[in-house]
């Protein structure tokens, strides 16, 4: 099997561009439910077998400093927040496949592309100097 060209490449990346532009709105983190007791002896939730009060809803990510950042969710946008995280997901894949593409196409782009010599009739000038008044150029 033959290494893909590098017009190969950088269309794979385009290609992968465009399918970046189509993840739409996604958030790092992590969607759980949760039940609890209250702690009160009297209430329904003490009773064995009982899960608790619940659910509740909690989106959690971490955060800089190495805290983790939470909040719990409204009913209503339990559905909204979980399609973003899944949708992080995607775009962490993507963005990773876009690396190693990035990757190949530093390794197959010519060295003398980076480094090539001054088009013809293009002369190296250094830069005049000028007198600043107390020290006249010499």
């Amino acid at each position: 099997m033959t290494e893909p060209t590098l017009a190969e490449l950088e269309a794979e990346r385009e290609r992968l561009y465009a399918q970046l532009s189509e993840v739409g709105d996604f958030r790092r983190g992590s969607v759980t439910e949760n039940w609890r007791k209250c702690g009160k002896p009297t209430c329904w939730c003490a009773a064995p077998g009982q899960p608790g009060h619940g659910p509740r809803v909690l989106w959690t990510r971490s955060a800089r400093g190495r805290k983790t950042r939470g909040r719990q969710l409204a009913h209503g946008e339990v559905d909204k927040v979980r399609a973003e995280v899944a949708r992080h997901a995607d775009f962490a894949a993507i963005s990773e496949q876009i690396e190693e593409v990035n990757e190949k196409i530093c390794e197959a782009r010519p060295v003398a592309a980076m480094n090539a010599p001054p088009a013809a009739g293009a002369e190296k000038r250094g830069s005049t100097r000028r007198s600043r008044g107390r020290n006249p150029p010499r």
